[in-house]
């Protein structure tokens, strides 16, 4: 008989584990998931025919291994995509790919283009000191932020937080500028709050400098997308119908392969010994709870709620997993007649609207931190790509606060001032709208995260407890990371070797990136 393998979660990381366990053992995978859905924050939203991403994901990876397996559940395409064909922009093919306007299942290779926009402005991101820097911010502010950037290369801050850890890339003046208000927007606290490990985990290696050498040696082909820091690449995969699209595709070849995905279930306890997790109580869609044995569990739940499921915790574990910072999410989509954010760059776009996938919004009387614009993702996202636009204003909240708890009509209402702030568009011209909460989208480094190698080291404890994916292990991963460490838990058993791998996934070790 097969062992079993229970599964927590069919976001990238447990989706990754299923469908690597049955490639490569004969160990059964049994998904439990608590929407009726697969992808979880990397899902797209469908309403009313147009397409969203909960977040916007990039396919970017450094990883042979998750190229490898993108390529294998969804082609590159062999022709440009509908919009590049119309506009005449050069895009990457494969020579033997599918034609994305005759078929479905194809990845498309999307030019990338993210920007802030400051004072009706747009710059650079991440932030350099380009000319149009320059221009932008006027030259005595420059000048300064210049000065600034040198005092730091010389004169570096003790890392104790996230202000220590940007000042000494970036200088006071543009931390100052561009990222402290920004941060407290998105996280709720002050970056002198936030754990140097935020950065470590989601900017690691990048810097001013970094961002000058990107901006001089991109234009003259001297530096490729594989030796680039992740947030300065300029091209990346994308699937037809958004991400979700991929993780649909894998789920379905999850079950062909013999694999279980359990929707709207939810994991509500354990039975378990100090070193094993016995069995998974579950609750399933009509309210019936009921037990599973489990070979093996691999857990993409919130450490929070993991914690709170097992028995005989010990009360310190139980305290610090019990207050784990999150950070919640909340999208709301307009899909529009009108757009006004025109492009000021040379890349040819319909209707000449601006060319960006995703916009930084840092003014600080804006509540919204960030503006996606899904034409610019694919064009099959949206009905009527030529005449319409289809946009998200996207907030950070932490559930149970004033932000958190407005009524959708609320939510709208201050989402319609912020459009009308930015000058978007006018509220005549929104022809429908839509709003998505997700809960424990972002686990946050304060507060008593400081403490969390306590809880990790209680869970390494559990033989056949495998912590994957983004929160299964409180880190900031991107979407690869989780991926890949679903791959390294499957490795562990495969190969007998130590869980502590796991846990360096998306480390300044960076293993898996060479």
């Amino acid at each position: 008989m097969s062992k079993k393998a229970i599964i927590i979660g069919a976001g990238p990381a447990g989706l990754t584990t299923a469908y690597t366990l049955l490639k490569e053992t004969d160990i059964k995978p049994i998904i439990i998931e608590e929407l009726d859905c697969v992808g979880g924050i990397a899902r797209t939203v469908f309403y009313n025919g147009n397409g969203i991403d909960l977040g916007g994901h990039r396919l970017f990876s450094k990883s042979q291994k998750i190229l490898d397996l993108w390529e294998e559940l969804m082609p590159l395409q062999g022709k440009p995509p509908i919009d590049d064909k119309i506009l005449g922009r050069s895009i990457t093919v494969s020579e033997n790919g599918p034609d994305p306007d005759e078929k479905d299942i194809v990845m498309l290779k999307r030019k990338r283009l993210s920007r802030i926009y400051y004072l009706k402005k747009f710059f650079n991101y991440p932030i350099s000191l380009s000319l149009k820097t320059i221009l932008n911010m006027g030259i005595i502010r420059t000048a300064k932020a210049g000065f600034s950037y040198i005092k730091s290369c010389f004169i570096k801050r003790k890392e104790k937080s996230l202000e220590d850890f940007m000042i000494n890339r970036f200088g006071l003046v543009l931390y100052k500028t561009f990222f402290e208000k920004y941060t407290q927007k998105v996280w709720g606290l002050h970056p002198r709050q936030i754990s140097k490990e935020w950065g470590e985990q989601r900017i690691k290696g990048l810097s001013l400098s970094k961002a000058i050498i990107n901006a001089i040696l991109s234009p003259l082909h001297l530096i490729s997308n594989k030796k680039k820091e992740t947030s300065l690449i300029d091209e990346f995969f994308y699937p037809k119908y958004g991400c979700g699209q991929l993780w649909n595709i894998m789920a379905e070849k999850i079950v062909q392969m013999g694999g279980e995905i359990r929707y709207n279930s939810r994991v509500i306890g354990f039975k378990n010994n100090p070193n094993k997790i016995n069995e998974v109580k579950i609750i399933g869609g009509y309210g019936e709870e009921y037990f599973l044995n489990a070979d093996y569990v691999f857990s993409s739940m919130p450490v929070k709620d993991l914690i709170s499921g097992l028995e005989q915790v010990p009360y310190e574990v139980k305290n610090i997993a019990q207050n784990l910072p999150y950070r919640d999410y909340i999208l709301t989509g307009f899909y529009l007649d009108k757009f006004n954010l025109k492009n000021n760059t040379k890349t040819k776009t319909i209707n000449n609207i601006c060319p960006d996938s995703w916009i930084y919004l840092q003014d600080d009387d804006l509540t919204a931190g960030r503006l996606q614009i899904m034409n610019n993702w694919s064009p099959y996202l949206v009905q009527d790509f030529q005449n319409k636009v289809f946009i998200s204003l996207e907030y950070f909240a932490t559930e149970g606060d004033e932000l958190w708890s407005k009524t959708e009509d609320d939510m709208y209402k201050i989402a319609l001032e912020d459009i009308i702030k930015l000058d978007l568009t006018e509220e005549k011209h929104i022809l429908d709208k839509v709003i998505v909460k997700v809960k424990k989208a972002y686990p946050a480094y304060f507060g008593v995260y400081s403490e969390f190698d306590t809880v990790k080291n209680y869970l390494k404890q559990f033989d056949n407890l495998y912590c994957i994916g983004r929160n299964g292990q409180h880190k900031y991963n991107n979407m690869d990371h989780s991926m890949l460490s679903g791959i390294e838990a499957v490795n562990c058993i495969k190969n007998g070797t130590d869980k502590n791998i796991l846990w360096e996934v998306n480390t300044e070790k960076e293993y898996h990136e060479e």
